[in-house]
């Protein structure tokens, strides 16, 4: 009652019948993921109409609108007809919540900081899910991070999740949650440029493994919901072609140059907000990477520039790091670890990221990452 009443509190979307089934993504947040970026180019490619509206990062995590602000002259403000024009006519868009949109949302967010509520689950679900309803979908995808670098561990992640897709459900959107891993950074960059330059060279059939198979599952996913794919196998198969051919590229860059940035960044992600300098950080020890601490690696990043502590603070879209090191990864004393970028001070943050690389005696066993832990829902 409470999601439904925040999202009546403004406008809700309509789509109509006659056209492409309308699906979205939502992700609970964690460090390095920029899987927004390249999921809503492969689900429009695929057939989807995805109106994907996001935030702006806050603490340790990122914002999808802050990775889109390292495209230059790139303008997530759209007013609400713009918005449904782009999405009618290119099948994605991604903006900013208007004051139109669930203000409800907007008036309780503001007050649950200094109401000690913040982590009130009540009104983290009705949040997440008055915002998504009013965008008028069909279905919706959630992504629920799990570990160190996101805001819950795998039992509460589970139980966010649960209560998410029941809500969703009895407000009468078809949902599915995927609890997926953030024990260490999903991909190699975090930072908004790095991380914006990591999901286009996903859309070009490059990039990290683990980012493409987030992407893939997930998309699938929205396909399966939205009608358009009868199985997994078949949903996941039509988002890997969608990234392989080069189509979900062209989507983005279609999308970027009707919200007034380069689309030349799709072929040349050199063109992203360009850091002032760099510095790399080096292991002080031979052994064995046996973890990486993803939330103390997001905060060296939010030092950096790349986040912020309040909702006022600027970024800067260049800032970040580049890790060279992962679990399981022999180093010897000198190995890089990462690299750091922005300006300003980058050597006073070199010991606190060192700091987030354990390092274990040579040969030390390293579990395998479990990336899809598990699904929920419909």
């Amino acid at each position: 009652a409470l999601a439904m009443a925040m999202r009546d509190s403004g406008d809700v979307m309509e789509w109509g019948s006659d056209g492409p089934p309308v699906v979205d993504k939502h992700s609970t947040g964690g460090v390095g993921d920029k899987v927004s970026l390249a999921l809503a180019p492969v689900a429009a490619a695929c057939g989807l109409r995805v109106p994907m509206i996001s935030g702006r990062g806050l603490g340790h995590t990122g914002g999808t609108l802050d990775k889109l602000a390292a495209i230059p002259g790139f303008s997530s403000d759209l007013d609400p007809g713009r918005f449904r024009g782009i999405v009618d006519e290119l099948g994605f868009a991604m903006a900013g919540q208007s004051d139109r949109l669930a203000p409800a949302d907007r008036t309780l967010y503001a007050l649950r900081d200094v109401t000690a509520t913040v982590e009130c689950r009540p009104l983290i679900v009705s949040s997440i899910l008055s915002k998504k309803a009013a965008e008028g979908l069909d279905g919706l995808v959630l992504d629920v991070k799990c570990g160190g670098g996101a805001f819950q561990d795998l039992d509460g992640g589970r139980s966010l999740a649960a209560d998410l897709v029941e809500t969703a459900r009895q407000m009468g959107m078809r949902c599915t949650a995927w609890l997926t891993d953030m024990d260490r950074p999903l991909g190699l960059g975090i930072g908004n440029a790095p991380e914006t330059a990591e999901a286009l060279a996903c859309l070009a059939g490059r990039g990290p493994g683990d980012l493409r198979e987030v992407v893939v599952a997930l998309a699938g996913e929205m396909l399966r919901l939205g009608g358009l794919a009868d199985d997994e196998v078949a949903a996941r198969s039509a988002a890997a072609d969608a990234l392989d051919s080069g189509t979900a590229a062209a989507k983005f860059a279609a999308m970027a140059e009707a919200q007034g940035g380069d689309p030349a960044v799709v072929g040349d992600p050199s063109l992203l907000a360009a850091p002032a300098g760099h510095v790399e950080v080096r292991s002080g020890a031979l052994g064995t990477v046996a973890s990486v601490d993803s939330r103390g690696l997001g905060a060296v990043c939010v030092a950096l520039g790349a986040g912020r502590a309040r909702a006022e603070d600027e970024i800067d879209p260049s800032a970040g790091l580049v890790m060279a090191a992962l679990p399981g990864d022999e180093v010897v004393e000198g190995d890089l670890l990462c690299t750091l970028q922005g300006a300003g001070d980058l050597d006073s943050h070199a010991d606190a990221a060192r700091a987030c690389f354990t390092i274990s005696g040579p040969g030390a066993t390293v579990e395998p990452r479990r990336l899809l832990i598990e699904r929920i829902g419909d």
